[in-house]
């Protein structure tokens, strides 16, 4: 069966080098992280061509969608996400012209230019192929809840493309909060869907699904927590949606502008939430390549108890329809 997958990341020399040397506790969370995975992450991540590839046909995976790494863009002011973001689009462009059949791409956007990143969007799509963009979470602390970057949103349902709202650390404030001596609760454990799961949520109440009615959004790692509290998020909210003006409840504009991907969340029983909570067609398969190896999101694909049809749409029918492939 084709397999595609559509959360599957990269770095730029560039930006490796701006990340500072690792040390006491980031240090020892990178190696668990290499030694749980078994192999090297962040070598893995520069690679755009035979080791990738390799890893690919070795799992059985036909197409990767590759976006630039978290944080990514996300993480600096616009002196130096714009160029930055730039150079992860070029590089990215080059390995798909490489590999067109193997290869697609999201874009990166630097959000601290929240005018720059429509240009970029609008520049990687039409130009360059690109299938959507993928966002980091906030912007050192600023989300896209915020009216500056509906200019983005608009842009998006004009091309008719996906925003991958992807994990990032917790706002600084929530970090020293909730995570200060506890920080391997802070990423991928719990922080990341914490964080993520409220910055969607955000997205519902400001009205931003209201204001463009056609706008999709993709959720990684099952949705981020948000399928299981779907029900009481409802009973807890409907009452207040309608007193600000908002057209639907959550479970509505989930349903109508969210797709989910499997990625780094390979759990059977979490998987089967989100299908009774969204459906079968609004869930795709994803690994979160190099975080996650290809063998354990391959080996918990094939055991879910899907019929031939099902397993079809989660490996690859959703991801062609949601991205034109």
């Amino acid at each position: 069966m084709k397999v595609i997958t559509i959360e599957d990341h990269f770095a730029t020399p560039r930006y490796q080098d701006l990340i500072p040397p690792a040390t006491g506790w980031r240090a020892r969370n990178l190696a668990d992280q290499d030694q749980r995975v078994g192999y090297n992450i962040a070598e893995e991540l520069q690679d755009l061509g035979e080791s990738r590839l390799r890893a690919m046909d070795e799992a059985g995976i036909d197409l990767q969608v590759i976006s630039f790494t978290s944080p990514g863009c996300q993480n600096y002011e616009a002196d130096i996400a714009v160029p930055m973001a730039r150079e992860a689009n070029e590089r990215l462009c080059q390995a798909i012209a490489a590999h067109p059949d193997r290869f697609a791409g999201f874009a990166a956007l630097p959000t601290a230019h929240a005018a720059e990143s429509v240009r970029e969007l609008e520049r990687c799509v039409t130009r360059l192929g690109f299938k959507g963009a993928m966002i980091n979470g906030h912007t050192r602390g600023r989300y896209l809840d915020d009216r500056e970057y509906w200019g983005l949103f608009e842009c998006a349902q004009a091309l008719d493309v996906p925003v991958y709202l992807h994990p990032t650390l917790p706002n600084p404030a929530a970090m020293k909060a909730y995570f200060e001596g506890y920080e391997e609760l802070a990423r991928a454990a719990w922080g990341f869907a914490v964080e993520t799961s409220i910055h969607f949520l955000r997205l519902v109440l400001a009205g931003v699904f209201d204001a463009f009615p056609r706008l999709t959004l993709v959720l990684g790692h099952l949705g981020e927590g948000i399928p299981f509290a779907l029900d009481r998020l409802n009973q807890h909210t409907y009452l207040t949606l309608r007193h600000r003006g908002l057209k639907k409840n959550i479970a509505e504009y989930l349903r109508d502008h969210v797709y989910v991907t499997t990625s780094g969340n390979f759990s059977v029983a979490a998987f089967m939430c989100t299908v009774m909570t969204l459906g079968i067609d609004r869930v795709i398969f994803s690994i979160d390549w190099p975080y996650e190896s290809n063998r354990m999101g391959m080996d918990f694909f094939r055991k879910l108890p899907l019929g031939e049809d099902d397993l079809a749409k989660v490996a690859h029918r959703n991801a062609e329809r949601l991205l034109k492939l």
